[in-house]
This record gives structure tokens, sequence and C-alpha cells, in this order.
């Protein structure tokens, strides 16, 4: 189901100078051409350099619509100067793919967004190459989405903004409770995971299995992860963002967490949330640099932290 309908008047599209562009993509990867939409912000055309790029990923039943609806969040942060301009995507995929790549290869969202799909917007939309400037951004289905590309893949994506993502606080299969799952029923598990569901290809696909496994290759890496849901998800969503904010804390992987008090799947917090995501990105762009304070308090505190052993 398609829950964005429901965001406020806020996310009413100003009178702004950004491009909105819509087209197809022809692949074979998955079953039908691809709608998407493109933002592109004002001088993108006449720029001497190739703007980095966003993935923005719908939710379930969404559609490259949502890019619209999302569209003045873009503009205001570009007419503040608070966001650096950038080339913004949404593909409409099938309404609960979970954006992977199915077991019996009928459909390949994840190698085709990361493959040619990225490929096709550097050649026709002149967005960088550089995977340095490749972020994914997503709510729901979404969050979940890039989160499982940037975990698998953290060379082909810099930065991963997952608003209430769709994961479950569990890493095994055979530790799914009904209030895990209770607006997914078997056939969409079993179209995305095998029929039946196959244990090790659901744990591969999983982000918090993925991040215990990769912890030291999510490191490496870079990778920038920022994590957001609200207290009073109504899919309970909280809990398992929850877990995988455990996992990654647990396993040393630096990221950022945001547990939004009275929040819900849906309504007024998704305008804030979204804005404080994308102001998550621009400090990564845009990093403030030292901090006097913190350097002159650090060597303060740093012998009593080498004598006490701490890391």
């Amino acid at each position: 189901m398609n829950l964005f309908w429901l965001l406020p008047a806020l996310l009413a599209i100003p009178a702004a100078a950004s491009d909105y562009v819509e087209g197809e993509f022809a692949t074979k990867l998955v079953p039908k051409p691809v709608p998407y939409a493109v933002l592109m912000p004002d001088g993108a055309k006449e720029s001497a350099t190739p703007l980095p790029l966003m993935l923005y990923l719908h939710g379930g039943g969404g559609s490259r619509d949502n890019l619209k609806r999302v569209r003045a969040f873009f503009d205001e942060m570009w007419k503040a100067g608070s966001l650096p301009k950038m080339i913004v995507v949404t593909p409409s995929v099938t309404p609960r793919c979970f954006y992977m790549d199915y077991p019996d290869g009928s459909e390949k969202w994840e190698t085709m967004l990361l493959g040619p799909f990225t490929e096709f917007l550097q050649e026709t939309y002149r967005a960088s190459p550089d995977p340095k400037l490749h972020f994914v951004m997503g709510a729901s289905m979404g969050g979940m989405g890039g989160l499982r590309m940037a975990f698998k893949h953290p060379e082909k994506l810099a930065v991963v903004i997952a608003l209430e993502p769709g994961i479950e606080p569990i890493l095994h299969w055979k530790d799914m409770k009904p209030r895990h799952r209770f607006w997914r029923d078997d056939s969409l598990f079993e179209t995305a995971y095998g029929k039946p569901v196959d244990p090790l290809y659901w744990e591969a696909n999983n982000p918090a299995s993925i991040a215990l496994r990769d912890a030291r290759k999510l490191n490496a890496s870079g990778l920038k992860i920022y994590l957001d849901v609200g207290d009073d998800d109504l899919f309970l969503l909280n809990e398992g963002t929850e877990f995988l904010h455990r996992v990654l804390s647990d396993a040393g992987v630096r990221h950022e967490y945001h547990l939004v008090y009275g929040a819900d799947h849906v309504g007024r917090t998704l305008r804030p949330r979204h804005l404080e995501g994308l102001a998550f990105l621009n400090r990564i762009l845009n990093p403030p640099g030292p901090d006097p304070q913190v350097i002159q308090t650090r060597q303060q505190i740093d012998p009593l932290r080498k004598r006490a052993g701490v890391q």
C-alpha cells in the first residue's frame, strides 16, 4: 500500500527553479521498462562538472511520483545553500519488490539500480561517475532497500539515509514472529526469498545480518549511515531500526541514529525528519572542521583514557 498520500500539505511543490523530468529506462533485468523521475537543481545543465547522484527510493506501493512530494525539501535546502546541488532520481519499482534481486532471476532490481541504471543516469543527466558522490535515501521499503544495497556494496555508495526502514529485529529467518511481519503475507516473502523461503538467502539480504557479518568491510569503506524511526511506528519498525542500531554499535560501525519521540510511520513528522536526514548528508559533504574546544578537552582527558586502557 502507498502511504505517502497521507503526507500533509506541507509537501506541496513550491514555485522553484529546479527542473523535474520523467522518462523510462529499458532493461531486461526486470519485467517491464522502468519509469523514473529526475530532479535537477537550477544550473545543473550548465554545470561545468557532473553533479553528485542521489537515488531516492520510494516506499511499498509508491512510484516515481514520490519525488514530486519531496521536491520541496530539496528546493528549500538548495535555495538556502544548506545542501549541495545534486541529481535526484526516483525509479518506479514493482509494488513490494524490496529493491531485491529475486532468487529465481525474474526481477533483479539491485543489479539494475547499481549497474546499468546508474550508468544511464551518468550518460543522460551528467551525474557524477564517482561512487564517493553516489548516495541513497529512502523511507519504509525504500529505507530497507537503501540499507541492503549500501551494506552489500559500500564501494558503490558513499552515504545511506534510511528513514523508518522496513526491517525486522532479528538476524535469522527462524526467529521471525507475527509482530515482525503482520502486514506482509507469505506470498510476498516467498516471491522475494524463494518458495519456501530460503533462510540463507533471507539472511544474505537482511541489513542487520549483513552488518554483523561485514562490519570490518563497512568501516573500511567509509560508508556514512543515517537511521531514523518514530518511537510509535504503526508497523513496529522502531523495533527493527533499534535492533540494527544496536548491531552496528556493538560491531563498532559508526552511524547516526534518531529515535523520534511521538513520531509514527506517516504524518507531519516526516517533513522535519527528511530535512534532518538531508542535513546529515550536508554535514558529510561539508564537514565543519576541527572544534577547538573538543581539541582542548581531549588533550586534558586523553591521558586518563590511556591510563585506563580506553581505546
